[in-house]
């Protein structure tokens, strides 16, 4: 199993870092276009809750579309968030989104634990390449937010 932990601080609000965070609208705009990510769900709402079950596609390798499923099993107002994946092209996905408020804004971290399916094979490649397109979803959303709240 993978771990990978990222870190960003943004100069915005608590408030204003859960509001758009946990609005799975905006997944979209923090995710790269080539992956061809499409939100499928309906949502009640436009914030996260626990047993929220979001569905989309997305288009991680070669532009093939997979279908991914995941539900919000934990949510803390304001703290904390949990993503797990149902359905998808992972064999495990577990995604914590913590928001602290510091001096001047707030500490977003991401934990990620993730593992590739088909056991040594799916280890091979996840060291070859998931790991590092991952790295980079994160690196691009770290650009991203960067643009959209500028300091």
């Amino acid at each position: 199993m993978q771990e990978l932990y990222f870190t960003q601080k943004l100069p915005i609000s608590l408030d204003e870092a859960w509001d758009f965070f946990s609005n799975p609208a905006n997944l979209k705009e923090i995710t790269p276009a080539h992956m061809g990510f499409v939100v499928l769900s309906k949502h009640q709402g436009n914030t996260m809750y626990a047993g929220q079950i979001i569905r989309y596609i997305v288009k991680p390798v070669f532009g093939i579309p997979l279908k991914w499923c995941t539900e919000i099993t934990h949510v803390v107002d304001k703290q904390y968030f949990v993503d797990e994946q149902r359905f998808g092209p992972y064999a495990f996905w577990h995604h914590q989104h913590r928001f602290t408020a510091v001096e001047d804004g707030v500490l977003m971290e991401d934990i990620l634990h993730y593992k590739v399916p088909f056991g040594f094979l799916g280890d091979w490649v996840s060291a070859l390449f998931v790991e590092n397109e991952v790295n980079k979803i994160f690196e691009y959303r770290k650009k991203i937010l960067t643009e959209r709240f500028p300091g």
